[in-house]
């Protein structure tokens, strides 16, 4: 299994024989809603979209993950699996191939299968999407929630060898969005992953806006690292560059669920 981190909540996952690229914000700048004033992320140096792409993979439908400047530079016929609110915005911009994954649901690419797990709440009644891959060849499997939102029954599904999750809190003010920390480590003691990756950290980007300015983080690397030492756990926390392709190193085989 090989990993890329592009910064914030974009990677390319490497499994199963498949190239997927995953919540991808590659090129341009990310706002909410053209809003430059109340938030605006800048890469220093946009990235290169990866060639040979099996599949876009969309956890949600919002800017961050389903970012409209890079979806519209890529090519349209590469397929699509995402949350329903991301099909949506895959479809208006002409993709040919969108599927839409409801909690529970599977996708199969070759050899790689795509579990749906309920992810973050972004509005009323509104659950976007986690996702669990697996690698009917090799039996590994990767877990990934970009806001730290994990279900209470996802220890059925584990063991899982790698889980890629925010592993510090981000809140405005004292108002939570991202939840690390304690959510990661209860997450760790559910599926005992081998290995967990930060999401959702700023890497090499540039924020600016108001949202930026009243963003807090509570937590550390390190710490959470301790905590999961504390708990016995085994885990390794890996931190990559931004851009580097990084293989993960898995030790023991995993039972298929």
């Amino acid at each position: 299994m090989y990993l890329t981190w592009f910064d914030s909540n974009s990677w390319l996952i490497e499994m199963g024989d498949r190239r997927v690229l995953l919540d991808p914000w590659l090129v341009g700048s990310l706002m909410f809603g053209d809003a430059a004033w109340f938030f605006k992320g800048t890469h220093p140096e946009p990235y290169k979209i990866p060639e040979n792409l099996d599949l876009i993979l969309l956890s949600q439908g919002l800017e961050d993950h389903a970012h409209r400047e890079t979806l519209q530079a890529m090519d349209k016929s590469i397929p699509v699996v995402s949350s329903p609110n991301g099909a949506k915005v895959a479809e208006e911009l002409g993709f040919t191939t969108v599927t839409a994954l409801d909690h529970g649901q599977d996708f199969e690419l070759g050899r790689l299968k795509i579990t749906a797990t309920v992810g973050s709440v972004t509005g009323p009644n509104v659950f976007e999407n986690g996702y669990i891959l697996r690698d009917g060849g090799t039996g590994r499997s990767l877990y990934y929630e970009p806001h730290g939102s994990h279900p209470d029954d996802l220890h059925e599904q584990g063991p899982i060898d790698v889980a890629i999750t925010p592993l510090i809190d981000l809140a405005i003010f004292s108002l939570p969005i991202i939840k690390g920390t304690d959510s990661a480590l209860q997450l760790a003691k559910a599926i005992t992953p081998q290995v967990m990756l930060p999401s959702a950290a700023a890497g090499n980007v540039q924020y600016e806006g108001l949202l930026a300015k009243v963003l807090r983080d509570k937590g550390d690397i390190p710490s959470f690292q301790r905590s999961l030492q504390e708990a016995d756990l085994t885990t390794q926390v890996l931190q990559p560059a931004p851009g580097q392709r990084l293989e993960i190193p898995l030790q023991r085989e995993t039972a298929m669920a």
